[in-house]
């Protein structure tokens, strides 16, 4: 899985544990998530990293559709610990995310578009697409990609010398 994702130069992937944990994602994809630096897990950034209100353009969609997504993950294994602890912390430290929770929605992650405002390219427009991985099951692989020829496939290319350029500097 991993010599695939590194193989996506102009696609940020990620691999996603049944909790939202980030398992791999490679170097474009780590340097779109640059911004966060709360956890490895998409579920407590979105909430609890300073950097997420301004990072999705839609901070509430994007809220919205993770969390209905994480649901739908967790749905499969309802008594994994890490689940739990997550949701556990969530409700002590995010009103948010509990008025969110709430609503029961559940949708798998799926063909989408988010726009993110990155801090060193500026707006991206992605579109989404998840996938379910048949030899970990409860594992997703999430890729992005940009419209050829727009600004946000210029931006994301940009990003993409950026984080070679950071590399070959350390």
């Amino acid at each position: 899985m991993r010599q695939l994702m590194d193989g996506w130069l102009h696609n940020p992937t990620l691999l996603l544990g049944r909790a939202y944990d980030v398992l791999a994602r490679n170097r474009l994809s780590a340097a779109l998530w640059r911004p966060f630096t709360h956890s490895d897990n998409l579920l407590l950034n979105v909430f609890l990293d300073d950097a997420a209100p301004s990072f999705y353009k839609d901070w509430r969609a994007a809220a919205v559709n993770t969390v209905a997504g994480f649901r739908t993950a967790a749905g499969a294994a309802l008594d994994d610990s890490r689940i739990k602890d997550i949701v556990a912390h969530l409700r002590a430290a995010s009103p948010e995310f509990v008025e969110i929770w709430e609503r029961n929605d559940a949708q798998g992650k799926a063909a989408d578009i988010k726009t993110f405002i990155h801090p060193d390219v500026g707006e991206l427009t992605l579109r989404m697409q998840a996938f379910d991985v048949r030899s970990a099951p409860g594992q997703q692989l999430v890729v992005y990609h940009a419209e050829p020829g727009t600004s946000s496939a210029q931006a994301l290319d940009l990003l993409g010398s950026l984080a070679a350029t950071a590399d070959a500097v350390s």
